[in-house]
């Protein structure tokens, strides 16, 4: 089998799995837990654009494409559940109602960021600055993708 479709495969698979997880957290948690896990992962993508355009350390980024890494392929899918395509209360959220109606573009979505957000933190272990940039840049990217189709500004 080609490796895109066992990606969207084993990405939808994913979610569908966190989807029952999900069920043990309440919808308007799941919301500020997901808004945590993507706020901390900006932050840390700022520190490696901040390395990137300044000096550059190589364990200050590691450091951040590790926290990226982590936070990406910790299950985040389980915060998706049901009731959280709308606001609650107060509490808002960004998300399009058509990311829930598109599971297997948003599994295939998911799936890019988690290897490319794997990959920023294997290279940022390699201390290349020049290979830094790309894979930062393609982690970006699959984030774009998303944030493009699914988010509402």
């Amino acid at each position: 089998m080609h490796k895109p479709f066992l990606r969207t495969v084993f990405g939808v698979l994913a979610l569908s799995l966190a989807s029952a997880a999900s069920a043990q957290v309440k919808p308007e948690d799941q919301i500020k837990f997901r808004q945590a896990g993507y706020s901390f992962m900006s932050w840390n993508m700022g520190k490696i654009k901040a390395n990137l355009e300044g000096e550059y350390n190589a364990q200050q980024v590691q450091a951040a494409a590790n926290a990226i890494a982590g936070i990406a392929g910790s299950g985040m899918g389980a915060l998706y559940g049901p009731g959280t395509e709308k606001d609650i209360g107060s509490l808002k959220t960004r998300v399009k109602p058509e990311f829930f109606q598109q599971m297997p573009n948003v599994g295939k979505l998911a799936t890019d960021f988690n290897a490319a957000a794997a990959n920023l933190a294997k290279v940022a272990a390699g201390g290349d600055k020049a290979a830094v940039q790309q894979a930062f840049s393609d982690t970006g990217a699959t984030c774009k993708a998303c944030h493009d189709k699914y988010r509402m500004e």
